[in-house]
This record gives C-alpha cells, structure tokens and sequence, in this order.
C-alpha cells in the first residue's frame, strides 16, 4: 500500500481527500478554510520550494505525490514534478479541462497584469474574478472605472474599488444580481474550469459583457495526468495503490 501526499486547493481535491485513510497527508497552502471532518491527517502550509518538499516526502515516507493544486498554481505543480523526481516517486496530477467559448460569447485572452490593463481601458465597471492579486493595484485604478473585486474573504478597497468577500458555488440568479446592481460592463476571470464558478460566464453571455481571460500557466509534465476526481480515485483503487 502506497502513502500518498495529497497537494490540495480546489474543491476537487477536498472530494479526494474525503475517501483517503489516516495513512495519507492532505496539504493545503493555508488559504481558505481548513476542513476538520477528515480522516487522513491535513497538513497546513509551504514546504520551501521543490527541495523543501523533497525533503518531507522523504522524511514521511510518501511513496505517491498528487498534485489537486489550482490551474494556475504553476509554481507549487513545477515544485510538486520537481520534489517527485528529486525524491525518487511518481508524481500524478488532476488537471481540470479548460473552460471553452461557447456561441454568444466575447473572450479576450491575455497573458499578464499589462496585457489585462491595456485591454480593460474601454471599460467603466469591471467585475474582477482573479482572487487577490487586483489588490496590489488598487492605487492604479484611472479615475473613470470603478472595481469590483470579488474574493474569497473581504479586503480594504478604496473610493473607486468594493471588495467582495464570497465563497463559490456561485448561483446563476446571484450573478445576475450581481452584474444588474453592479452595471458590470467587463468581468474578467481566469480559465479556472471550475463548474462552482461558471454560472458568471452564463450571464457575462447572456447581457453581452465582455470576459478578460487570462490566458492559463503552462504546467510541468508528470507521471499521470487526470480531468475529473473519477479518473483519479478510479487509478487510486488499483491494487497496491491504496
């Protein structure tokens, strides 16, 4: 039987860990709340870099990496390949499919904080959906926009920026809600694939509002790569796996 270190942080990985016996780690980065309903063991915080983590599978006798981490958590899966080939273990990662633009729809794909910037000159209330990067730049804001930020805690704005702190799923009619009392002219997002976040895409399509994408990481090859937690804990109950 193989001890596994489970690297979480999106809602797939939480349904992972929930079918893991005490033999196996759960590792979250500290953001968010942690789940204490579990039956592995749940680990809170960094390792130091891809060594670091080299380091404590080797130290806890991990024989299994799994990487459940964000799309574009890019530096954490280009530490987790690392860590797995330096340690000598198979690194396998769940990598969700990217979400597609369907009919009615207006992508615009960029690839940084100032291709973002460039492309949202025309706009005026922009819904921002990337977390809480925006909040470095809250002093950059021109005086003609206005920002929404949406977040999964509440932050400080200033006079032409709301934090919203919100936690997904997100419901279709709150959206709407959201985008009318708002008068959202742009949301920009990340192509997370999340189906818990996806219901802004639907109205952003339905009031033919503009979507900013920004463009996903490319991540690190690995062992074996899975898009749906099936996949994965189907692999998982192969003999001498678990």
């Amino acid at each position: 039987m193989k001890r596994i270190l489970l690297l979480g942080g999106v809602t797939e990985a939480l349904a992972i860990a929930r079918t893991l016996g005490p033999q196996h780690i759960y590792s979250l980065a500290g953001i968010g709340r942690v789940p204490t309903d579990l039956r592995c063991q749940v680990r809170v915080g960094g390792f130091g870099g891809a060594e670091g983590l080299a380091q404590y599978i080797r130290e806890q006798g991990v024989d299994l990496l799994l990487d459940a981490t964000h799309p574009y958590a890019a530096q954490i899966s280009q530490n987790a390949a690392t860590a797995a080939r330096l340690s000598g273990i198979a690194c396998w990662a769940l990598r969700r499919p990217a979400w597609q633009p369907q009919p009615g729809d207006d992508w615009r794909e960029v690839s940084g904080w100032a291709e973002l910037i460039e492309t949202l000159k025309p706009f005026r209330r922009p819904l921002f959906t990337l977390g809480r990067e925006p909040l470095q730049h809250l002093d950059e804001i021109p005086a003609e926009q206005f920002w929404t930020l949406r977040a999964l805690d509440v932050y400080p704005g200033n006079e032409r920026c709301e934090v919203i702190g919100a936690r997904g799923p997100f419901l279709i009619d709150d959206e709407r809600a959201l985008f009318e009392s708002r008068n959202i002219d742009v949301l920009i997002s990340k192509n997370s694939g999340s189906s818990a976040t996806e219901p802004k895409l639907e109205v952003a399509r339905e009031r033919g509002v503009p979507v900013i994408v920004l463009k996903r990481p490319v991540l690190p090859g690995v062992d074996r790569e899975f898009g749906s937690v099936a996949d994965v804990l189907e692999a998982l109950s192969m003999p001498g796996i678990r």
